[in-house]
């Protein structure tokens, strides 16, 4: 099993300071918002000032503070949806691949049936099912998006099992007694613990994309405030055409940055399940101490050698010619 380590790479800690930073959001925003988000005591379409850093809508409704405390409502159904989604792909993933069997082909194919179906379609018909009350419940939405979302992780999971599931350290635990439960927690999950991270990742911007769609659309209560509400209401009001920037860009953009920041994380994650590729975050410093070149020749992959007794580094010219 690897040991962690930290990450070097530029791009991740980038990644981590974008994520951390709208975590914080997440938790600080309501109290940081200026103004109740709902009130109508301003005058409407006002551009950004010092008073409204956002401008207002076109009922008087500061937008700032529409987005801090939208930003809780949209983080909390996206780790939410990713981390049941998650747990449901590990689950159904990994009993499916070491199993084997007649679970295999059920589970497999229940994953396939959830595979074949659209997922958008596929929530817009369960969210219409639900009660008015449940559909302004961040948790029941949550759940709701992580039932469309799992599949395509167990799919993964699935395979990376069977890869694992002969394997001498899984036999040795068979060999001695041990049970399936207890060998696919204790020998088998830990080994698919960057494969897991991986899946979450993508699984909480799936959440962002699919949340936002359905408040965007109106198929959410329109009383709770979101990223997706706050592009409603702009849409509603023909913000765009108005050229009304303000309304509708900076809910835009943040779900772009938390886009971004689940996307460069993941870089550090194929760094750490593919050691070719670990070379890739070193900065031209660091290279020229490693005796690797400064550029990397197209189509070539760089590999970072660990120096070892009696064996001389590679020079530039030889790492080059990997």
């Amino acid at each position: 099993m690897r040991t962690l380590r930290l990450p070097r790479s530029p791009k991740v800690l980038l990644g981590l300071g974008i994520l951390t930073f709208f975590i914080i959001m997440t938790v600080i925003g309501p109290w940081l918002a200026p103004y109740n988000p709902s009130a109508t005591d301003f005058l409407p379409n006002t551009g950004p000032s010092a008073h409204h850093w956002l401008g207002t809508t076109s009922l008087g409704q500061d937008i700032f503070s529409q987005l801090l405390v939208g930003a809780r409502a949209t983080m909390v159904v996206a780790l939410l949806a990713g981390l049941v989604a998650t747990a449901l792909s590990m689950t159904i993933g990994v009993a499916a691949g070491y199993l084997g069997g007649y679970t295999d082909d059920g589970l497999s194919l229940l994953s396939n049936v959830f595979l074949a179906i659209p997922g958008l379609p596929l929530l817009i018909v369960i969210d219409s099912y639900l009660p008015v009350n449940s559909r302004s419940n961040a948790f029941v939405i949550g759940l709701v998006i992580s039932l469309t979302g799992w599949a395509w992780g167990a799919r993964v999971l699935r395979a990376q099992t069977m890869s694992l599931r002969n394997r001498d350290f899984v036999e040795a635990a068979r060999i001695i007694g041990e049970k399936r439960w207890r060998i696919m927690l204790s020998e088998i999950a830990p080994n698919l613990l960057p494969v897991l991270a991986s899946s979450l990742l993508f699984t909480v911007l799936y959440a962002i994309g699919a949340y936002v769609t359905l408040a965007y659309i109106g198929l959410t209560s329109t009383s709770v405030w979101n990223w997706g509400t706050i592009l409603y209401w702009a849409q509603s009001n023909n913000a765009p055409l108005s050229n009304e920037w303000y309304w509708f860009v900076p809910p835009g953009i943040c779900i772009a940055l938390v886009g971004t920041g689940l996307a460069l994380v993941n870089f550090g994650i194929d760094e750490f399940i593919n050691p070719r590729l670990r070379a890739a975050g070193l900065t031209s410093k660091q290279r020229r101490s490693l005796g690797l070149p400064r550029r990397v020749r197209l189509g070539f992959t760089p590999v970072l050698r660990s120096a070892r007794p009696g064996v001389v580094a590679p020079t530039n010219a030889q790492a080059a010619s990997q």
